[in-house]
Formats: C-alpha cells, structure tokens, sequence
C-alpha cells in the first residue's frame, strides 16, 4: 500500500464514527400533540410534559418562552408578543416556530457535549389522517431542530406499544387514543391497522363547545383556557354520583363587566355532550368494520382508551354503555403514545416494520 493509501486509510479511521460513540447517541421519542407535548429519553423515562405553546416577540422574532411559560401568556399579551400554538389537529401548522419547539426539547434533555459528537436518534408519533406533505413536515422540522435519524410512527400504534399490549400477535386490540386536536380510532393485529378512523373530536373541541355554551346559555364571554381549566375541575361524560361545583368566570355580555357564576358538572355535560355523543357513535362504526374474527379478541380484552381524553370522568362508561364492550384506561393514558414511541426506538429491530416508510 503507497503513502498515500495509508494516509487516506488512517484518515478514514479517524473519521468514522466508533462504536463508543455511536453508544452516546440519545434516543428521544417526541409525541408532538395540538395541546401537549412529550418527550421521552432512553434511560430516563419521560423527561418533558409540557403545553405545545410558543411566545414570540412579533418585532425581533426572538423565542420569549416555550411551554408552559409560554402558555401562561396566551391572551394576555401585548401587541408586540404573540402566543402561538403552531400544531393544529395533531399536525404541523407553523413549521418554523415548530422547529424551534422542538430544537427547545432537544436542547433541554441532550448533553450539549454529547449532542455535538452525535446526534439524537428520534421518533415522532403522528396522526394518522396526516398526509404525505404533513409527514414530511414533522421530519424536516425535527430534522432541522438537531435531530440525526427521523422515524414517523402512527399514534394508535404507538399507544398500543405504550399501554404494553402484544402488537405483533395474531390477536385484535382495539385502541381509542383521544388528543387535544384528533381522537385516534384503530383496530390492530400482527402490528398493523386494520380498521382505522380519525377525527377532528377531541379535548380541544370539549373547550370550544364550553366556550359557545357560556356564551348562549349563561350569557359569559369566556376564553379557551378557561374553558379547560373548568372542564379539567367539573367535566364528566355521564352523570356522577356526586355533584362537582365551581365557579365560571368571564365577561357579561350584557352589561360588560366581570362577572362569576356558580355551576356544576350538568353545565359541562350538557355543553360537551353532541360531540360526546359523536365521539362514541364514530367508534361504534369502526367496530361495525371490523372483520368478524378479530371481534372476539376485542371483547375478550375490550377497547383501551388512551391520550388526555382518556382522563375526562365517566368516558369509558359512555362508550361502554353505547357499545356493549368493555372499556379500560390504559395505565397512565397521557403518556402511552411517547412511552410507546421511546420503545420502538430502544428495540428498533424488533418494532422497524411498524414505522412509516419515508
């Protein structure tokens, strides 16, 4: 072999990348949600639970504050700062300010020395009525946030992982994973979906009809976030067996002024309860659509509810009580979608035929 051979020989040597450091590699699993978003870190768990919010100065462009300080600011801003919630429906709605949400996540939870060796690997859950230019976007905004390798995985799937059920088996699971911006419906078996819904129904879409409730029925102009925050205290999707209480403030519509009312979880339920109602009648036709052999697994086992959704008093009860198939939460169901997409990636041989082909 000539000098120069074994300079370019030694040289590559030195370039490649070795086996102890591709060791330092993070593995992350993002759940990129319209309300929340997580992050799970291979070793630690799930490291960020935070609101999918982002504060800008309009005049500088400058990041004022990701997360929960961000969401703090929504409707009390000035002019000049903007609170922006740049996913909508569970997709991507403002790429930029996305990628600099997720740069934030990445930054928080990697070593900045490690980081800049080798970058994270990362795998994004995604809705799965997303479409193709949408699924792009989720990788180039994590690409572009530091990101090294990208996987997409679907959010049913990735729930199913998470609420440690055997995907892979000749055996049907039927999951409901119920976002802030989608609720994911699928029957799946050997780790693919075979009956599937998504829809546009979920806890956002709970605070806009509280929202419109206050302002028809009780005459109170009210924001979003107050409309969560009474929904979290007093929602319930059937009647309790006791009476929840508190107060709903907001501005008159009649004379102006600030005013409070005292109501209860009937207000609530009422408020929610068309779109409670359509919820549960779209997973009684994707059931209608399962193939008849994977019916008595799905009885045998029930349906499992996961997501945020999942949290709301007494909706597994009304879709138990509609569809005559047991219902269970699933462990911690507001984050079996990022401990599912943490799995996939710490066993990727394993869990490689599930993810969404680029």
């Amino acid at each position: 072999m000539d000098k120069f051979s074994i300079k370019n020989f030694n040289l590559l040597k030195i370039l490649k990348k070795p086996q102890w450091l591709e060791n330092f590699s993070s593995i992350i699993g993002i759940d990129l949600g319209t309300v929340n978003s997580l992050v799970y870190v291979s070793g630690k768990g799930i490291v960020i639970n935070e609101p999918s919010v982002v504060a800008v100065n309009k005049k500088t462009g400058k990041i004022l504050a990701v997360g929960r300080g961000a969401k703090k600011m929504i409707g009390k801003t000035p002019p000049n700062i903007l609170a922006i919630e740049p996913l909508v429906d569970g997709v991507i709605s403002d790429f930029e300010i996305t990628e600099q949400m997720v740069k934030y996540f990445i930054d928080k939870v990697s070593d900045q020395v490690i980081r800049s060796l080798s970058r994270p690997r990362v795998v994004v859950a995604i809705p799965m009525s997303a479409t193709l230019v949408e699924q792009k976007s989720a990788r180039d905004a994590v690409k572009n946030a530091g990101a090294g390798e990208v996987y997409l995985i679907y959010e049913p799937v990735a729930a199913t992982i998470g609420a440690r059920l055997p995907i892979k088996r000749a055996t049907g699971h039927f999951v409901v994973d119920i976002g802030g911006g989608t609720t994911e419906i699928a029957a799946i078996s050997l780790g693919g979906i075979v009956t599937q819904k998504s829809i546009r129904i979920a806890g956002n879409r709970f605070n806009k009809d509280i929202v419109q409730f206050a302002r028809e029925k009780l005459n109170l102009l009210i924001g979003e976030p107050s409309a969560e925050r009474i929904k979290i205290a007093l929602g319930s999707a059937i009647k309790l067996e006791d009476r929840l209480e508190g107060f709903l403030r907001g501005r008159d519509l009649i004379d102006g002024l600030p005013r409070e009312i005292l109501i209860s979880d009937e207000h609530i339920r009422r408020a929610i309860k068309k779109s409670i109602d359509s919820l549960v009648g779209t997973i009684r036709t994707v059931i209608e659509e399962v193939p008849p052999e994977l019916l008595p697994d799905i009885m045998k086992q029930g349906i499992v509810l996961t997501g945020g959704g999942a949290l709301l008093r007494g909706i597994d009860g009304a879709i138990e009580n509609s569809i005559q198939v047991k219902v269970k939460i699933a462990e911690d169901p507001l984050t079996a979608v990022v401990r599912g997409a943490g799995k996939i990636l710490e066993n990727l041989e394993e869990y490689k035929e599930l993810l969404i082909e680029s």
